[in-house]
């Protein structure tokens, strides 16, 4: 157990959990349903938010969770879209953090004396993992990665997760269908996240996903 890396890790976790259950709680709010307002979770205290359970399991074992925002369909305006922005608004605030700490770390990097266009990945790796005088642009970095991470693995259109919502906020289900659905979504993630642990066959190609954006926002990597 390396608890250096964990320490790296716990702000982003933290930071993009807190943030995304918020967001769902504000998009709520505002589309007219008061019930995540009416329970606290319209805050940026973590407490409000995080689920111990499932923070641990994203610091070791790659995947968690935190406290599901409840908000009452009955309240929205127009129930089937205003479902998908709720949904939505979680995945895409971790996007726009990953993208501000992303910015932060190639503001870093262009500073005299760092890191420059030319330089090669492994000494951009280096760089990030090794220099003691390094160790906050290396937890945005991690927390730019956690973020990417928390974005696509939401989008994918498994239940319970925030994909899964906005697929079925365009589908016709009624609401037992959609419930037993949910019902059997949660143990099948599970068994394909272990599944994939174990046996190292790429099922969620999350981390492909999140290197991808990675590269993408920071050409440095190559």
């Amino acid at each position: 157990m390396n608890w250096q890396n964990i320490l790296y890790t716990l702000p982003g976790i933290i930071i993009g959990l807190t943030i995304h259950e918020y967001c769902h709680a504000l998009a709520a709010d505002k589309l007219g349903d008061h019930t995540a307002r009416d329970m606290g979770r319209l805050s940026f205290n973590p407490l409000k938010h995080i689920d111990p359970i499932g923070a641990l399991f994203l610091v070791f074992a790659g995947f968690g969770w935190a406290r599901p925002v409840q908000f009452n369909p009955q309240n929205l305006r127009h129930q089937r879209r205003d479902k998908a922005i709720i949904a939505a608004a979680g995945p895409l605030s971790n996007l726009i953090i990953a993208m501000v700490l992303v910015a932060m770390v190639k503001v870093w990097l262009i500073l005299p004396g760092h890191i420059t266009p030319s330089d090669s990945a492994e000494k951009l790796y280096s760089f990030l993992y090794s220099d003691p005088f390094t160790v906050f642009i290396t937890v945005i970095f991690r927390g730019a990665a956690i973020n990417f991470g928390l974005f696509v693995f939401n989008l994918f259109p498994i239940p319970p997760l925030d994909g899964s919502h906005i697929v079925f906020s365009g589908l016709n289900l009624g609401q037992e269908t959609e419930r037993l659905i949910m019902r059997i979504g949660a143990p099948l993630l599970f068994i394909l996240i272990l599944i994939q642990n174990r046996s190292g066959i790429t099922i969620l190609p999350i981390g492909r996903l999140v290197t991808a954006l990675l590269r993408l926002f920071l050409p440095e990597l190559g």
